[in-house]
């Protein structure tokens, strides 16, 4: 009679849980909220007579009151816990859209576009800092890859359907189904954690940057939203009225491919590491928006859309990735906000310089100068491959 041992492999752990599952319901109908009225709230203004200053403004005022408030959200989730600091975002993303079903005056849209984007800037922060105490340590590349599909989805699906629609259900039905969209996921914040497990060491989101390694990564990523949220801004005003479809099916590309690319960023750059595959991701962003420059060009807007849709959402992986690698655990809400720092300020003041530039050089130069600012970034993240900076 022989004794067989059996050794025991311990199981890994799900990516999966059910409170991860929540936060991916949660995060999908916000960002659906703020997708569909992304492009939206522009040609609803440019309908009322103001044109693409008021455009630029629009997109501008939501994105840089996100960057003052996600200065303070890490101290908001220490202080009030997750659920009450994410319920009060909902709210804030959702509800202001209401107003907008009675004017259309500037002052009061723009007035709009700040309170979502309070409540924008809670979400993303306070979601990406939720993800690392949800999902196992060691799976987080790949948790952040989910993320970036299920963030990105939205992007997708109201990029183009938001434009799509205003055609379809008139824009007083858009802005009560954007309102729903956040508001649902009230429903789902039962299940989150209350507090942060760890606490956070008291770093103000700022400080402490010069050799974290964490300013290259910040630089490179806002040189890509700035292209980011000029395009989603701008695209519809560029390209005549008739040619409408045209933008829709960019968007479209361009928020198909982002989320796809994230994900298989995420995968492969923890095998290989993400600084190794952030210069590539740059120069498909740089060529996506150089493209463009050819704003005559059905092929151009479309391919140029693609590219710039695939690097991107490669981008948004890598430079995640890379900060939560150089940080401790008590710094990641530091992380998480000056990461969305970087993606709010640089969507936000791209679109407020770009507005102001397009009345006096035209489309074409001025996308060319989004297009060089993409490419500049390249430079500081090859030399990171030599010296961590």
């Amino acid at each position: 009679m022989t004794t067989c041992e059996i050794t025991l492999v311990p199981a890994t752990p799900r990516l999966l849980t059910g409170q991860f599952g929540r936060l991916l319901f949660t995060v999908f109908g916000s960002s659906l909220s703020m997708y569909l009225l992304t492009s939206v709230v522009p040609l609803y203004l440019a309908a009322s007579g103001s044109g693409g200053i008021g455009a630029g403004l629009s997109t501008g005022a939501m994105m840089l009151s996100a960057v003052g408030v996600e200065l303070l959200v890490p101290r908001m989730l220490a202080r009030w816990g997750y659920q009450v600091v994410l319920g009060l975002g909902l709210v804030l993303l959702g509800a202001p859209s209401l107003v907008l079903l009675t004017t259309a005056s500037l002052p009061l849209v723009l007035a709009v576009c700040v309170v979502r984007g309070a409540g924008l800037a809670i979400l993303v922060v306070g979601a990406v800092a939720l993800i690392a105490e949800v999902t196992p340590a060691h799976r987080r590349g790949e948790a952040f890859g989910v993320y970036g599909v299920v963030v990105g989805l939205p992007a997708a699906i109201g990029l183009p359907l938001g434009v799509y629609l205003t055609g379809v259900i008139g824009f007083d039905a858009l802005f009560v189904l954007a309102a729903a969209a956040s508001l649902v996921g009230l429903i789902t914040l039962g299940g989150m954690p209350k507090l942060p497990s760890t606490e956070e060491q008291h770093v103000k989101v700022l400080g402490g940057l010069r050799g974290s390694g964490l300013l290259m990564p910040t630089f490179v990523f806002a040189a890509v939203t700035v292209a980011a949220g000029i395009s989603v801004t701008f695209l519809p005003l560029a390209v005549a009225e008739e040619n409408q479809s045209l933008v829709a099916a960019a968007l479209l590309m361009q928020a198909i491919t982002a989320p796809g690319a994230r994900w298989l960023a995420g995968r492969y750059g923890d095998r290989v590491g993400p600084a190794k595959l952030l210069p590539v991701a740059l120069v498909l962003a740089a060529l996506g928006a150089g493209a463009l420059v050819l704003i005559g060009s059905a092929t151009a807007i479309v391919v140029g859309s693609t590219l710039f849709g695939i690097g991107f959402g490669a981008a948004q992986n890598l430079t995640l990735s890379l900060m939560y690698n150089r940080v401790p655990k008590s710094r990641y809400g530091q992380v998480s906000a000056l990461w969305n720092l970087a993606y709010d300020g640089g969507w936000g003041i791209g679109a407020i310089v770009f507005g102001a530039i397009v009345a006096g050089t035209g489309y074409s130069v001025a996308f060319a100068l989004t297009a060089a600012v993409v490419a500049v970034a390249i430079v500081p993240a090859v030399q990171s491959l030599r010296n961590r900076t």
